[in-house]
Formats: C-alpha cells, sequence, structure tokens
C-alpha cells in the first residue's frame, strides 16, 4: 500500500498543478464517511477499506460512522443536508437509486442533491433455480412462468431490494408474468429456503450462491450484469439469454453533498480509485464477491441516472413501494 500512496502522491501534484491558482488544504479537518447499513455488510467493509488509505493519503483522519436504517435513507437525508465542503462523504449501495422510489417521503434526491465522486465495486446478481425444476435456461424458466401462472414461487432477500427489483424488471422485460414473490429477512434464509426446495427461484448476490451452484444444490440460469462473472464464466448474461442491457448490480459508491467543488471531488476520485485498484484492495473486494470498477465522477453521474430511471420505471409498473 505504501508503493500504492507514493505512486498517487504523485499523480496528485500533477493533477493538482493544473488547477488555477492556489487551493486550500483538503481536507482541513477529521471527515467522515456515513454508511447507512450496520457494521459488517459489505457497504461497511468497503468504507472502512477505504477509510485508513485515505487517511494515509490525505494525511487527516477518514473515519466510518454508521447511520442504519430505512435502507440507507436515514444516512442519506443526513449527508444531503451536511455543508459541501468535502468534510462528509457518503457510501452507498445499489439501493440508493431506487429509494427514492421506493419511499415518497425521501427527503432527497440522489442526483440533485449529491456530487458522484466513484464507483468502487459490484457484486454480481445471479438468478438460480432449485435443480428440481426443469429449467437450464431464462426463456426455458418464462415458458414454466407461462404455463403454470402463478405457481413459480421467486423468493428474495427482501421487499424493495435489488433483488426483488431485478425479478420485477424480468418480469416487465418478459412483457408481465404472473409469478408469486416471497420476501425474506436477509439474502442468507432465502438461500436456504430455495436450497431446502421450499422456493423455486432466486436473484441472489454471488457470494452465499457460489457455493451451492459448485455443490450442484442451485442451477444457474444467468448472471443480471453486462458481463459475465469471473467466478462463473460458464454462465452466461441475461444479454446472452436474449434480454440485452438488463443489468441489476449490487454495486457500491461514494459521493459528496451537491455544491462540494470539483477541486475536491478530482482529489477524492484519484484517491479512491487508485486504492480501489491496488492489488491488495482487490484482492480483498474478490474475497467478498465483488470487482473493482473504479470510474470517474462524469461516468458514474451517468450510470447513476440511468439507473435512477430504470428502477423508477419498475417500480412504478411493480407497485413496489415500501410506504
Amino acid at each position: 500500500m505504501k508503493t500504492l500512496l507514493l505512486v498517487l502522491l504523485t499523480a496528485y501534484g500533477a493533477v493538482h498543478s493544473s488547477f488555477a491558482g492556489a487551493q486550500p488544504i483538503y481536507p482541513s479537518r477529521p471527515v467522515r464517511m456515513l454508511v447507512g447499513f450496520a457494521a459488517g455488510g459489505t457497504t461497511d467493509i468497503i468504507a472502512r477499506l477505504l477509510a485508513p488509505a485515505l487517511s494515509e493519503f490525505f494525511e487527516r483522519q477518514f473515519y466510518v460512522e454508521n447511520r442504519p436504517g430505512a435502507t440507507g435513507n436515514i444516512a442519506t437525508e443526513l449527508a444531503a443536508k451536511s455543508p459541501p465542503d468535502g468534510g462528509t462523504l457518503l457510501v452507498v449501495a445499489a439501493a440508493f437509486s431506487s429509494n427514492i422510489s421506493l419511499y415518497s417521503g425521501a427527503a432527497y434526491d440522489p442526483l440533485r442533491d449529491f456530487a458522484p465522486i466513484t464507483r468502487v465495486a459490484a457484486v454480481h446478481n445471479v438468478l438460480v433455480v432449485h435443480p428440481s425444476i426443469p429449467a437450464k435456461s431464462v426463456n426455458e424458466l418464462i415458458t414454466l412462468a407461462r404455463r403454470y401462472p402463478g405457481e413459480l414461487v421467486f423468493a428474495s432477500p427482501g421487499h424493495g431490494s435489488t433483488p426483488h427489483l431485478a425479478l420485477e424488471l424480468l418480469k416487465m422485460r418478459a412483457g408481465g408474468l404472473n409469478i408469486l414473490h416471497v420476501p425474506y429477512r436477509g439474502m442468507a434464509p432465502a438461500v436456504l429456503e430455495l436450497v431446502g426446495g421450499q422456493v423455486h427461484a432466486l436473484v441472489s448476490t454471488m457470494p452465499p450462491a457460489v457455493w451451492h451452484i459448485r455443490s450442484g444444490r442451485l442451477r444457474p440460469l444467468a448472471v443480471a450484469s453486462l458481463k459475465r462473472a469471473a467466478v462463473l464464466p460458464h454462465v452466461p448474461t441475461f444479454a446472452e439469454a436474449g434480454y440485452p442491457g438488463f443489468e441489476a448490480a449490487a454495486w457500491n459508491a461514494v459521493l459528496a453533498p451537491a455544491g462540494t467543488s470539483y477541486d475536491i471531488i478530482t482529489r477524492l476520485n484519484l484517491a479512491i480509485v487508485g486504492i480501489a485498484k491496488s492489488r491488495e484492495f482487490r484482492e480483498r473486494l474478490a474475497a467478498l464477491g465483488a470487482e473493482v470498477i473504479g470510474d470517474t465522477p462524469d461516468r458514474f453521474a451517468a450510470y447513476l441516472r440511468a439507473e435512477v430511471a430504470k428502477w423508477a420505471q419498475v417500480v412504478k409498473q411493480s407497485g413496489a413501494k415500501l410506504d
């Protein structure tokens, strides 16, 4: 990590010199990184991997503050009201792009109230079925759902979760399907119920599904990302299965309050992307089943706009409200 930071500091000097005039020292005080989920989850882990590296890079403390509740909304609303001086950052999960549609009372706008810095990483989601289900492709599963309307049971880790919305997106893209949705309290119990045969299918994050796939207890049909997953290279994407552009990734990203200066956003992007692409960080993420992204603020902003629009349409058509 020391070598990485030396490289980053050199690059930082080159970028910093391109700005006109003298720039104030950043940060001038400790920086809090708000996380809207309890400690131990993927979003929290990513924040806690970034914080010490950012502290070393900027020579100022970056610390994680967990404010769990309302699928991340409590931390998000707090961040939206924070001064745009780089003193508060928000580390989010993919629900950040759908919460505005799921919660009619959300007191923030993900596009208006935040300045994107970068998507750090993403975990692939995969559509899996119990081996007893006579379907070996997405289209065969859809044919089965049409043949037995209301009898095919999909699990999810919770109403309004990304895997649930992925199911609703599939139903929409397939022209409407009569499928029973059963939400559970978390991915672990949903996967166990599927392995036990109590439900028929599930869009699961990769880590809890891979071991059961390799042991033959679950059958994968497609990954819900734009490219195949390195951990399951033989499993096609939804696009390869006939649904172009189908994506429902479990991503994590860092943002700042709207109005944060271009200088600060650029400095943070340079640092976070460099840290995320280091071998040490990539290896830690691989253990979580995640792959590094590290995009630019502009690319992340464009991706976020598309995600907000996509899930708004899915929520409107499915009626998947959380309040």
